[in-house]
């Protein structure tokens, strides 16, 4: 046999290549450009290799915050963030993020490590039904059957996670794949996946939408996020201006038009949903954020115009009176096309717009009204309009908590689309830092310069406040507001707390919404670097802003202190199960 059958083993290594490095290869060949997780056994190879072919590594400290700012970066950008997972539990963790990116209807990639195949069933390290439990939070869940299958099933994961409705799918990774080598020429690398497809709405059905809208005695658009993950800003503004229809933002709608369009009527947000007999829905859905569209929040009579990608979800809850199903901004510019044909406006001066006027002025009378109040401490709207006043207009907001999120949504202004983050369609807790970590890296590359405000209820920070750390080691310019009463909704003072220990344990005695009083959460973000600051009057929270506003070197923590018994005004409830009519 002659010697050049023969490879030398350096010549076999140039040759070959590992399991780890195919699939960096793949996930870099269809643009994916950020991945975040947790290391360890097998994957950490898998994110060596993904940084050396210039993807974005970041290293969380939960799996469950990784898969959040996976899921954030898919909003953002359009193309999926892969949450990069060990086996077992550390896909488990991951679960939460799957669900949430799902019900958001965001694209992400989850990659797990898993066992060896040659272990299965036979108790192995971490071993897990990892593919069959992910298909329950995803639209895609698959193990590929070879190192050389590696590139399609990748390709099919980002090309499922963003075309039709966007959301969350997996791929399974036996831990022996990740350092076996395998002959570079047998592994085809799957071209990068095209966009998705914009499909447009029935003409007819175009036609009787403009037709039903021309006829409204009392019309109304809702911009749900799905319009803000459309791009449909533009097409939208220009059909709110040319007909001069009032509009209602959902929460992460907001921005998509300016809040402080004239057109825009969240300041009488139930009383425009309760009245309104015409409703044109540009991707948001009759779920609890709006109240299913049902009386007697609805008018029992009122017609739905629904604008959606998803033909599933036209008719849930209430038959609409026009289901016009495509790409929302390629639907809202053949409406614009019908009012281009045959012009209409409807009137300024109509006793609709002058009924929305009036409740808008009494409800921003209202909270103005909170918001000037001097006591000590302070409550909600005091902060928010303290905050409100010094937030630059481009920064990205990321809101979660109970009250925090819900009064912080009616006092601070978004002016810009995909620029508010908060806990969405699953209503979860824990996502903010996630959020927020993802929003400022995708910052730091598309728009250097601009900042990121994370506000925070006490008890939402609790969740994932260890990726301060996080936040710190890459030195991101984050301001985090951590708005503390002392509990989850309320919570006591430093005085009733001690008053109540005297009659027993706290495990007895300390009611489940209670959390210590006074806690220094700013010094979690001294510990690792940062800038903290604990204030308890309006002077100190406004120079504690402008200074962290001003520091774009560092992140910065400020622990506001507010009324541990401090709510919503009485004149406005709760925005999910009461009127503020």
């Amino acid at each position: 046999m002659s010697e050049s059958n023969f490879a030398a083993p350096s010549d076999r290594r140039d040759r070959e290549v590992s399991g780890a490095t195919i699939i960096a290869q793949a996930l870099k060949t269809q643009d994916v450009k950020y991945m975040f997780g947790i290391v360890g056994i097998p994957v950490t190879e898998i994110a060596i290799a993904a940084q050396q072919l210039g993807i974005r590594y970041v290293g969380m400290r939960n799996e469950q915050a990784a898969c959040y700012a996976a899921s954030a970066v898919g909003y953002l950008t359009g193309r999926p963030g892969v949450c990069l997972v060990v086996s077992g539990p550390g896909l488990i963790h991951a679960l939460g993020g799957m669900a949430n990116a799902n019900m958001n209807c965001w694209p992400l990639i989850v990659i797990g490590g898993s066992s060896e195949r040659s272990q299965e069933t036979m108790g192995a390290f971490q071993e897990f039904p990892q593919v069959e439990a992910c298909r329950l939070y995803s639209k895609f869940s698959a193990r590929p059957s070879s190192m050389e299958a590696i590139p399609a099933v990748i390709e099919k994961a980002v090309r499922s996670s963003i075309y039709g409705r966007p959301g969350a799918c997996y791929v399974d990774i036996p831990a022996d794949f990740v350092n076996l080598q395998v002959d570079v020429n047998s592994v085809k690398y799957v071209e990068c996946c095209m966009p998705p497809p914009v499909s447009m709405a029935e003409t007819s059905a175009v036609r009787v939408a403009a037709s039903v809208l021309r006829n409204a005695k009392q019309p109304l658009l809702i911009i749900g996020k799905g319009a803000a993950y459309a791009h449909a800003e533009e097409g939208i503004r220009t059909l709110v201006e040319q007909c001069q229809l009032p509009f209602l933002p959902t929460p992460m709608g907001k921005g998509v038009l300016p809040d402080n369009h004239p057109n825009c009527v969240g300041a009488a947000r139930s009383r425009a949903l309760q009245f309104a007999d015409v409703i044109v829905l540009f991707g948001a859905r009759l779920n609890w954020i709006l109240h299913f569209g049902l009386p007697p929040r609805f008018q029992p009579d009122v017609k739905f115009i629904q604008v959606d990608i998803c033909a599933e979800e036209l008719g849930n809850n209430v038959r609409p009176a026009v289901t016009l199903l495509g790409d929302i901004n390629a639907v809202t510019k053949q409406l614009l096309e019908q009012f281009d044909k045959t012009p209409w406006q409807y009137p300024l001066e109509s006793k609709w717009w002058k009924t929305l006027r009036e409740k808008m002025k009494s409800n921003e009378a209202a909270s103005k009204e909170l918001a000037s109040q001097k006591s000590l401490p302070m409550n909600y709207y005091t902060v928010f309009y303290h905050v409100q006043e010094q937030l630059p207009k481009d920064c990205i907001v990321v809101s979660e908590g109970a009250n925090t999120m819900d009064i912080g949504r009616t006092v601070m202004q978004n002016y810009l689309p995909r620029h508010r983050l908060d806990a969405g369609t699953f209503g979860t807790m824990g996502v903010g830092l996630g959020f927020a970590i993802a929003a400022a890296i995708v910052a730091k590359d598309r728009n250097p310069g601009k900042r990121v405000i994370c506000v925070e209820g006490d008890s939402a920070f609790g969740f994932s406040g260890m990726e301060v750390e996080t936040i710190c080691r890459y030195n991101l310019p984050i301001v985090l507001l951590v708005v503390n009463n002392n509990g989850i909704y309320q919570g006591f003072d430093s005085a009733a707390w001690k008053e109540m220990l005297k009659f027993g344990d706290a495990t007895a005695t300390s009611p489940p919404m209670c959390l210590l009083p006074n806690s220094h959460y700013e010094q979690v973000m001294i510990a690792f670097g940062g800038k903290g600051y604990f204030v308890q009057t309006p002077k100190e929270l406004q120079e504690s802003l402008r200074q962290s506003l001003a520091d774009t070197t560092k992140p910065s923590l400020i622990n506001i202190m507010i009324e541990p018994q401090a709510t919503r005004k009485v004149q406005d409830f709760h925005w999910l199960t009461r009127s503020n009519m």
